[in-house]
């Protein structure tokens, strides 16, 4: 019996939290030319002589603080899961398979299984919600990379973003209820940071992006592939969701890297403003994320969770990420069902 080919593909995480494991995958993923996106030999230079050899021991022993000697990181955790779910809920008529753009499982070996088992067509769905050139565009060269040195080639498509679907939201939504958000003093929707100049080479119009006072706000047909501009419209449709008021959100970005000019503000810098300000208990959203990892139960539970306490707050609260939510399976179901 024929079948499709679904691959799902997630960013990636060390094999161990060893050093010399976070050293290999900090070296695949920051050399990607989509990531760091400069000269080849600047790059090289930065990202070996520099970045991967002062801040694998660091990455290592934030690893360790969240890895789990019988799942892995929790990244790898939930993408696992997500796989198994999607493959019981889509049936024999599909095979799933998972990926990592760095590192394990590969791209390159889910794709040779997929070919193995001479699946009729691939979807590929990159699990980031909102485009960037960065993620899903780097998944989008690497697989096409690899699928365009066959001799024959199944039908390929992919999901380009999925930033506004109707059951991610609901999920994130659900996930919040739980905590009473209007009982929190301030909600912070938290996003993965991006150089401003990824965003402007995003711009096709050249005359567009940072350009134009609040050119992210809304989405429109000239940002509609902006990574920000797609960041703030799921931010906007999980507030609607919970009818929470915009006095009363921020949305902001983490993860920077470097000293250029990230998008902005920062979510550091919001948390330390909303502590001064004498906000006390803060509830954070991280949708950019679809499994929880480092940059959701570390960088926001333990060090924005501390910073906000040395300035006088109180709590910092993260809402899970999208994990192995029943919602969830049924939001990637109908992305290969309806496509």
């Amino acid at each position: 019996m024929s079948k499709k080919g679904i691959l799902l593909v997630n960013l990636g995480t060390p094999d161990s939290p060893a050093t010399k494991d976070v050293r290999k995958y900090l070296d695949e993923f920051l050399m990607d030319p989509r990531v760091i996106d400069i000269n080849p030999i600047s790059r090289a230079l930065l990202v070996k002589s520099i970045i991967v050899p002062f801040r694998s021991p660091k990455s290592a022993k934030l690893y360790k603080k969240i890895w789990n000697d019988k799942t892995g990181s929790p990244l790898l955790h939930y993408s696992k899961l997500q796989h198994k779910l999607l493959q019981e809920r889509l049936g024999d008529r599909y095979q799933v398979e998972l990926a990592m753009r760095y590192q394990s499982p590969s791209i390159e070996s889910a794709l040779a299984r997929l070919k193995a088992s001479l699946v009729e067509s691939i979807l590929v769905i990159p699990l980031f919600p909102q485009y960037a050139s960065a993620s899903t565009g780097s998944v989008y060269e690497k697989v096409m990379g690899l699928i365009g040195k066959w001799q024959t080639t199944p039908p390929v498509s992919f999901i380009n973003s999925f930033h506004d679907n109707e059951l991610m939201i609901k999920t994130f939504a659900d996930n919040a209820r739980k905590y009473q958000p209007e009982t929190y003093d301030h909600i912070l929707f938290s996003f993965h940071g991006l150089p401003q100049r990824q965003l402007m080479k995003c711009d096709h119009t050249g005359n567009y992006c940072l350009r134009l006072e609040g050119c992210c706000d809304s989405l429109n047909n000239t940002n509609k592939f902006c990574y920000s501009a797609q960041s703030h419209h799921t931010a906007q449709l999980i507030a609607g969701k919970l009818n929470i008021p915009k006095e009363k959100y921020t949305i902001c970005f983490q993860s920077r890297l470097g000293s250029d000019p990230w998008v902005q503000p920062y979510t550091s810098e919001v948390v330390a403003k909303l502590a001064k300000e004498g906000k006390k208990r803060l509830l954070v959203f991280c949708p950019a994320f679809v499994a929880d990892c480092l940059e959701t139960v570390y960088e926001v539970t333990k060090e924005y969770g501390a910073e906000f306490k040395a300035l006088g707050g109180k709590h910092v609260q993260l809402v899970e990420s999208l994990n192995d939510s029943p919602t969830w399976i049924d939001a990637l179901e109908g992305m290969v069902l309806n496509k």
